[in-house]
């Protein structure tokens, strides 16, 4: 991609809406997370995780017919 190439992308994205440049933004930390990069959690994901981590530290695991009844189910 040369720079004239980058220039005609940045006008184009000026005329985005703010959602569209939003939802481009993400899908580009997307794409970057998936050649090498570093994933950056949404803030949703984030949540998920401290809670799973706060779980852990209150000593709250799943039970073994928990576990076994995830990793059986299939994978669609």
């Amino acid at each position: 991609m040369t720079e004239e190439d980058v220039a005609v992308l940045a006008e184009r994205i000026a005329l985005l809406s703010k959602k569209a440049r939003d939802e481009l933004a993400q899908t580009i930390d997307e794409i970057g997370a998936r050649h090498g990069g570093v994933y950056q959690l949404s803030p949703e994901e984030n949540a998920a995780v401290e809670e799973g981590l706060a779980q852990a530290d209150r000593g709250e695991f799943a039970s073994e017919k928990e576990v076994d009844a995830v990793l059986r189910k299939p994978w669609h």
